[in-house]
């Protein structure tokens, strides 16, 4: 399991297949602030919700400077499908081989009723314009959360 990059970190490169075809690479979005949140899986309740609420204020975050990007080790077609039953306006990267997931240390070992197994901490990473990660946030509560990022984002413009 790899350490979270901290702000000041020089942000984990990817490249990774999108919602609607074609590729997001970190390379591509030089310049710009990126909101890089990490979820569990498509179509569940606190991952509807996050997205939901990202795609609500998606324009203050253009506005702000900042392009929106969920990642999830789900497919293409799933990304697709999830964003299509919920008119969702974010980007959203499959990363069915996890090295983005294990590049930000989101990878890690859970615990439910007592069995253990590998799955996404929610988490979400504001990286500059420059590709270093200015804030960090683990262990996600999607209330409120979406508000808290882009008042971060307005605060880094």
């Amino acid at each position: 399991m790899t350490a979270k990059p901290g702000p000041g970190d020089k942000a984990p490169r990817f490249n990774l297949p999108r919602n609607g075809g074609g590729k997001v690479s970190l390379a591509s979005l030089k310049g710009k602030a990126a909101v890089l949140y990490f979820y569990p899986k498509d179509d569940t309740s606190g991952c509807t919700r996050e997205a939901i609420d990202f795609t609500a204020l998606g324009k203050q975050f253009d506005k702000a400077g900042a392009v929106v990007i969920g990642v999830s080790p789900d497919s293409v077609a799933a990304h697709d499908k999830f964003t299509a039953k919920h008119k969702l306006g974010v980007v959203l990267l499959a990363d069915e081989e996890r090295s983005a997931l294990e590049a930000y240390g989101v990878w890690v070992e859970k615990s439910m009723y007592g069995r253990k197994y590998m799955g996404v901490e929610r988490s979400t990473f504001l990286i500059d314009g420059k590709g270093r990660v200015a804030r960090v946030w683990s262990k996600v509560k999607v209330p409120g959360h979406a508000e808290e990022v882009l008042a971060a984002v307005k605060e880094l413009a």
